[in-house]
């Protein structure tokens, strides 16, 4: 579907496939697929970059935690083990063409961060 102006939306998942498997690889792989969906809005790409930032930020904020000693050390323990099993199955989503949010926040991710 193209409109009037110069930004074109679509939709299919192949064509915005290699774009979301770009966005799981790295925080420089996310910024890549943010930059490179920004010329052709895929809706696909653009869900999978908004479950992929949120892994980010979640990452970040575990990390953070992991300076409380101790609890801390527990919290981020279990927190990276649990973002890995998010991130593998984003990825996997991803490379399957599936619009599926990633296992426990993904539904917020997609709240969260719509605008992208």
């Amino acid at each position: 579907m193209e409109s009037t102006d110069n930004t074109q939306t679509t939709t299919t998942p192949s064509e915005g496939k290699n774009i979301a498997i770009i966005a799981y690889i790295t925080i420089v792989g996310l910024i890549i697929a943010f930059v490179m969906n920004n010329d052709k809005k895929n809706a696909f790409a653009a869900f999978h970059i908004r479950q992929s930032l949120g892994l980010g930020i979640t990452g970040l904020a575990v990390g953070i935690l992991s300076l409380i000693p101790y609890l801390g050390w527990i919290i981020y323990l279990l927190g990276i083990l649990a973002l890995l099993y998010m991130w593998i199955m984003g990825l996997m989503n991803a490379i399957n063409e599936k619009e599926q949010t990633v296992p426990f926040l993904g539904d917020k991710f997609s709240e969260w961060f719509k605008g992208i």
